[in-house]
């Protein structure tokens, strides 16, 4: 094989973004061949905007039939993603899949079983991770430079979302459309990051607010703390109602302590660990002598072409996936357990009792009274956002 055939499933705000840079070939060794959808006016936009070179599916079964992929990217409702993912699997497709990789782990875990099953190259779209800046946070921390880690820290209120934006769907901000706000929505990629550079915590305690700031039933304001098995700890606070918000994420270590604000890096470097220091300095009052350095941050971000590149570039050639899609499952975990803590109003441990927390999303569900104004979807830019 010397191209990928590519369809897409669901051209709503992001599958239709995948399908632009698609088809303009801006993803070596892929060709769009095929997208689909459940709504007639997403095909029609499809039609008007590629014309006959990419075929158009009312669903999903009927484009795996036609026998023109083969490779899907999953861009629908997040609910669809884990069966459509294991529908794909079982046609030989491989699979790259958008955030998050489901709304509850149980059937994140089947999606996961199906993928190596298939022995099919599965990716998430965790285009975060392409950021040099995270990455080089994540060689910090990995090659010891840092030290023991004792607090992370990440603020991420910048996700100001008006009641338009929720009202612009039917199926937005409620449990049985989405299974959740904030975190399911904005947050995972920061929740992927926030455990790919620093590890799963051990337990979870959180509190979140729902409807704080708009008309949904979902949460848009929540304040979770962590534990890690080191005895280090952390705190995510996040929010879709201040503006202007923060975007930082802070790691205090034995080293010393990193920043990444405003898109820079700063390393806060001890002379000598904190640790070694309490235990030799006998001045009484003092603390380690502290360099502020600028690290410096080489290459940019390929966001989600550069994920799009890296999924073709495993199929065709076995490279190394960025963002492995069995990975999808850990920043949803970390979501499940926010939830889970806030509806029981109690600790949680991880790993989570997904039994559990499906029964308790299903109560949700069933006693939503979530209205909305009618209206037809409308499909958003999805410009200036992740």
């Amino acid at each position: 094989m010397d191209k990928v055939r590519i369809g897409i499933i669901g051209i709503g705000n992001m599958g239709s973004a995948h399908a632009r840079y698609l088809f303009q070939g801006d993803i070596p060794g892929a060709e769009l061949t095929a997208v689909c959808d459940t709504n007639p006016a997403r095909l029609q936009w499809a039609s008007e905007t590629f014309g006959d070179k990419v075929l158009t599916f009312a669903g999903a079964e009927q484009l795996f039939a036609a026998g023109v992929v083969d490779a899907v990217m999953v861009a629908t409702p997040h609910y669809d993603h884990p069966p459509l993912a294991i529908q794909a699997f079982n046609h030989g497709c491989h699979v790259l899949c958008e955030k998050p990789a489901g709304v509850y782990t149980k059937q994140v875990r089947e999606m996961n079983e199906a993928a190596a099953k298939s022995g099919k190259v599965f990716s998430m779209m965790y285009n975060q991770r392409t950021n040099p800046l995270y990455q080089k946070l994540r060689d910090l921390v990995q090659s010891g430079e840092l030290g023991p880690i004792k607090r992370t820290n990440w603020i991420i209120t910048s996700w100001y979302r008006s009641q338009s934006y929720y009202d612009s769907g039917g199926w937005r901000a409620t449990w049985a459309g989405e299974g959740g706000g904030v975190l399911l929505n904005q947050d995972p990629h920061q929740l992927d990051l926030w455990q790919w550079i620093c590890g799963m915590p051990v337990r979870v305690r959180a509190f979140c607010q729902f409807g704080k700031f708009h008309e949904i039933e979902v949460e848009d304001d929540v304040t979770a703390y962590v534990e890690y098995e080191n005895g280090a700890t952390g705190l995510f606070v996040t929010s879709t109602g201040e503006s202007p918000g923060t975007n930082r994420f802070e790691i205090s270590a034995d080293r010393g302590k990193v920043v990444v604000e405003d898109g820079k890096l700063t390393f806060w470097r001890l002379r000598v660990p904190e640790r070694q220091f309490n235990r030799e300095y006998k001045g009484g009052f003092g603390q380690p002598e502290c360099w502020e350095c600028q690290i410096p941050i080489t290459g940019k971000a390929t966001d989600h072409p550069g994920i799009t590149a890296n999924w073709v570039e495993a199929i065709l050639k076995g490279a190394p996936l960025l963002a492995p899609g069995p990975e999808g499952i850990r920043g949803l975990e970390l979501s499940n357990a926010m939830h889970l803590s806030a509806w029981l109003d109690n600790w949680v441990d991880l790993p989570i009792d997904e039994e559990l927390f499906h029964q308790k999303l299903q109560e949700r569900i069933a006693t939503s009274t979530a209205k909305k104004q009618s209206g037809p979807d409308r499909v958003l830019s999805v410009g200036g956002t992740h």
